[in-house]
């Protein structure tokens, strides 16, 4: 896991991609790529339920505030996404770029 000290940098998504396994590979302001794992997140009676369908998923998925995001509004209305803290996907590995 990642030591940081948010005094000097603080975890910015810049780009996402994401995966047909329900992964999203975030693309970060320091260079690294983290693969953030959503299948232990995806559960019924849950915020997170309509992402269960691959298609919501993949279409959705975006950049809002610095971090990953799922647009559920279509305008880009923070208060209406879905989103995951940038600190939780930074502390995942780093991983090559897939692309």
């Amino acid at each position: 896991m990642n030591k940081l000290d948010t005094k000097y940098f603080w975890p910015k998504v810049i780009q996402v991609l994401p995966t047909d396994n329900f992964e999203v590979y975030a693309y970060f302001n320091d260079g690294s790529i983290r693969l953030y794992d959503t299948k232990p997140l995806l559960k019924k009676s849950t915020v997170f339920e309509p992402l269960m369908d691959i298609r919501i998923f993949k279409d959705k998925l975006t950049v809002i505030n610095d971090t990953i995001a799922w647009d559920m509004g279509g305008n880009r209305n923070p208060r209406k996404c879905i989103d995951i803290d940038p600190f939780t996907v930074f502390e995942q590995p780093a991983v090559a770029d897939p692309c």
